[in-house]
């Protein structure tokens, strides 16, 4: 008895050690999963929003002249005919472009449209010459209450909007965060209103509000540093100097109840700080080992 219950285990041993070999050789071997890292492209195209604050510059000249005669006028001593005044104000808009990323640089063209609150005012004046009021004052042969201002002219202007089309060139500090340089085409809109104060020759005070907007090419440069938050997502902080040129705005006239007129030409510039996020359109690439 003792011989067959010892046979049979070493059988059933036998059996286990063979159905455990059949069973490792009928798995497959499995290999390790590759491992993998993202890569930073900055290469694509991409959209965004801004917003920031501007502080801008209206360089203004008035030029007088009398309307009956087409004569300039000359300003006595003592008259106001250039200011140079402050246009501030918050922007906001939108941008678009596209980068091309080579190793660590970046290339890239952007144009963005901007909504602008800057404004500014100014008072100009053509004094009056006692009794007899002088060129500023035509036609008055005496000195009404308040005539020693002559004729005042106060100007409001207000940037409404404005674009640009900029190339970028920037370098990754890490392949994270690019620093850039950018300059190009500036454009925007320019709204003056004129509001003339004077006499009639018979010594009546008189006022006149007149406005016009004029559209201009400039040119603009500056510099940012933007951050992926994400493959498609990032932020950015920018700096721009825009400058519009001169422009010119009237006649703002008292005619016909007094034979003057004044012009002005101006030149507008700014700086501009705003801040933005952009999505970039395009998958994540990515790098495997």
């Amino acid at each position: 008895m003792k011989r067959i219950v010892i046979g049979m285990a070493a059988a059933m041993s036998l059996f286990a050690t063979g159905a455990m070999a059949a069973d490792l050789a009928a798995k497959p071997y499995v290999k390790a999963p590759v491992m993998v890292d993202p890569v930073w492209s900055w290469t694509g195209f991409y959209v965004g929003a801004n917003g920031g604050y501007s502080w801008g510059r209206s360089r203004t000249d008035v030029t007088y002249n009398n309307t009956a005669t087409g004569a300039v006028i000359a300003p006595p001593a003592g008259s106001i005919t250039s200011a140079s005044f402050d246009m501030n104000g918050g922007v906001a808009g939108g941008q678009a472009g596209y980068n091309w990323q080579s190793a660590n640089w970046v290339f890239g063209i952007e144009g963005d449209l901007q909504w602008s609150g800057e404004k500014g005012r100014a008072v100009f004046n053509c004094g009056g010459v006692a009794p007899a009021g002088g060129a500023c004052l035509p036609g008055l042969t005496f000195l009404p209450p308040g005539a020693l201002v002559g004729t005042t002219l106060t100007i409001d202007q207000k940037l409404e909007w404005f674009g640009t089309v900029r190339g970028r060139v920037g370098i990754l500090a890490t392949p994270k965060v690019l620093f850039y340089g950018t300059g190009g085409l500036a454009f925007g809109e320019i709204k003056t209103t004129g509001t003339m104060t004077g006499f009639t020759p018979a010594g009546v005070a008189i006022a006149s509000t007149g406005s016009s907007s004029d559209t201009r090419v400039g040119w603009t440069v500056g510099a940012g540093v933007e951050g992926k938050i994400t493959q498609n997502w990032s932020a950015k902080l920018e700096y721009l100097y825009m400058d519009l040129g001169r422009f010119s705005a009237g006649p703002f006239s008292l005619a016909p109840a007094s034979a003057i007129a004044a012009n002005t030409s101006s030149r507008f510039t700014d700086n501009i700080l705003r801040a933005g996020i952009n999505y970039q359109f395009g998958g994540p690439v990515v790098a495997k080992y």
